[in-house]
């Protein structure tokens, strides 16, 4: 039988919440959509929570439940647009706001709400993915390869899918397996604040403000000499990693704003592509899904830097960029109902396969 599901993303680069209304089996169907953008007070604090600051445990637990009322508004809004009401679905899987990811201390922290999100919606919930593989002495991340697998994998060639969201992930995909699976380094984080920054604006739409600067090379050089990219997977990261205090230590105040924005969209596109040639050798054809594919000079900066491979959005394979990820963690919601591992240990680093989730009935 058909079942019916609620994703929920809300990823690193801090914009607000995509919603998905999905069926499974006998194949997977997009039945509709929905996004909430975070608004600038909700997303000021936010970013003020990846560092510790005064009364943080009370500030972090209203945030909490700030944002799962917004969860929750988005999918009364998400389900206003079709027929289904909340006793069509079977649970909605939601992987909350990261505010600190730490694997190698044993924890990874995403702010939500799971009691509050189900007595809202009358919905079981499923959250909390990470926990169950960091305990299991694996990084909690990258999650959705197995899905990817399902969804992108081909009998004909060797694809990798790349997710460029805040953070930029991988996953490999050969013929019929995977092989690799983690995260790369930045995404859009650090231009989106850099933009915000400097021209008060969410984003530099299309990369045309990066377009119109030059990279600095030394100063890019710096940057990649980070321990991340030269350690071997799995791994990942965040923005506890990768940040504007951590990109400015290096900078002498000097640069032209324009320039560090280029600089910065150069720097997620080389750490992208050394990773592919480090791990993903032989690759045919390249997928971008999150907000990075919709960044045309991201975009052809990456077809120039990898001549051999085609690059394209994952809309060319059907489902459009935006929704890979809160599709994915729909996927998550399923197989922990269908008590189905989700995560594989060999990317991850975990001992072994493990359901991932907690549940909050409804």
């Amino acid at each position: 039988m058909p079942q019916t599901l609620i994703g929920l993303m809300s990823g690193t680069s801090l914009d607000g919440v995509d919603a998905v209304l999905v069926q499974f089996a006998p194949r997977i169907r997009l039945l509709q959509t929905e996004h909430m953008a975070y608004g600038a007070g909700l997303k000021k604090d936010l970013l003020a929570l990846l560092h510790s600051g005064p009364n943080e445990l009370h500030r972090s637990a209203l945030i909490t439940n700030q944002i799962t009322d917004l969860y929750a508004e988005c999918i009364a809004k998400l389900l206003a647009r079709t027929n289904f009401t909340h006793t069509d679905i079977s649970a909605i899987g939601c992987h909350g706001q990261t505010v600190r990811h730490k694997p190698e201390l044993g924890y990874s922290l995403q702010l939500m709400n799971g009691a509050r999100l189900a007595e809202a919606t009358h919905i079981p919930v499923i959250c909390d993915f990470r926990s169950r593989d960091i305990a299991a002495g694996g990084q909690g991340a990258p999650l959705v390869p197995a899905f990817h697998r399902l969804v992108f994998g081909s009998h004909q060639e060797h694809r990798c899918i790349i997710n460029i969201g805040g953070i930029a992930n991988i996953t490999d995909l050969p013929i019929d397996e995977i092989s690799a699976g983690f995260d790369c380094g930045p995404g859009n984080a650090l231009m989106d604040e850099w933009t915000q920054k400097h021209r008060g604006e969410d984003f530099d739409r299309d990369g045309q403000w990066a377009s119109q600067g030059k990279v600095l090379a030394p100063l890019l050089e710096t940057w990649l000499a980070h321990e991340f990219f030269h350690h071997p997977p799995p791994k990942s990261s965040g923005r506890d990693t990768f940040n504007l205090h951590w990109a400015l230590q290096f900078c002498n105040g000097l640069e032209a704003a324009v320039d560090i924005q280029a600089t910065l969209l150069e720097l997620t596109v080389r750490s992208i592509c050394q990773a592919l040639q480090s791990y993903c050798q032989g690759v045919k054809s390249i997928f971008i899904c999150g907000g990075g594919a919709r960044n045309k000079t991201l975009m052809h900066r990456l077809m120039q830097l990898c001549p051999l491979q085609k690059v394209q959005s994952t809309s060319a394979l059907g489902i459009d960029e935006q929704w890979v990820e809160a599709l994915a963690f729909a996927w998550l919601a399923l197989q922990n109902l269908n008590q189905r591992p989700a995560n594989v240990a060999a990317l991850t680093g975990a001992r072994g396969e493990r359901i991932l989730g907690a549940i909050y009935p409804a």
